[in-house]
């Protein structure tokens, strides 16, 4: 199993955003789609924080794929399903055989800044497409506003990202809301979370 430091330290914080957006559909079984889950770590606590939902695990790694069903195994969840590959940055009609309409919330967490636009725009056309009505798209990391960056901490995150991949960075709030809107979602909720990092809360009107 793949352990890494930052899920362990803020799995705490996203759970509470979700239960608190959630709140008022915990009356109901959910289907979550997690985007980019990584080494699964998330996934697994959200799933025993929340077990009103069945979440979808996905990446494109086989490492994380192999890290996040050996959680699954270890863990025993039941509202967890096999992982499946995706990439976020193809149509939703390659999304590992999930359909249209059938999610409730999405979860993307510090995938888009380790991404190319293209991946950015794969998410909100692919979230305009697969979220039920009124479902919730919900990313967490850290943004431009207006296409400035602030403070210097993220500005040097920016860099660090670019120097690793030109096609990686900090993508700007104000892009992520037009591209959503383009597809029929729109940006309900920033909230601020700790260092620097925020979560936008989206969803399909």
């Amino acid at each position: 199993m793949l352990v890494s430091p930052q899920a362990e330290r803020n799995w705490e914080s996203l759970s509470l955003v979700l239960e608190d957006v959630l709140e008022n559909q915990s009356h109901r079984q959910l289907s979550a789609l997690e985007l980019g889950s990584g080494t699964g770590q998330h996934v697994i606590r959200f799933a025993q924080k929340m077990p009103f939902v069945t979440w979808q695990p996905s990446d494109i790694k086989e490492e994380s794929l192999e890290s996040i069903k050996a959680y699954i195994a270890a863990t025993h969840a039941k509202n967890v399903q096999q992982p499946v590959h995706l990439d976020a940055s193809q149509p939703s009609e390659q999304w590992a055989g999930v359909s249209r309409d059938s999610c409730d919330v999405i979860v993307a967490i510090n995938l888009l800044q380790y991404s190319s636009f293209k991946t950015a725009q794969g998410v909100f056309n692919g979230a305009g497409q697969v979220l039920k009505q009124n479902g919730l798209l919900m990313t967490y990391g850290v943004y431009a506003i207006n296409g400035t960056i602030t403070p210097s901490c993220n500005e040097n995150l920016d860099a660090e990202l670019r120097k690793l991949n030109p096609d990686w960075g900090l993508p700007d709030i104000d892009v992520l809301r037009q591209l959503a809107f383009g597809n029929g979602v729109r940006l309900e909720r920033i909230i601020e979370m700790e260092d620097y990092f925020k979560c936008l809360i989206f969803r399909k009107t």
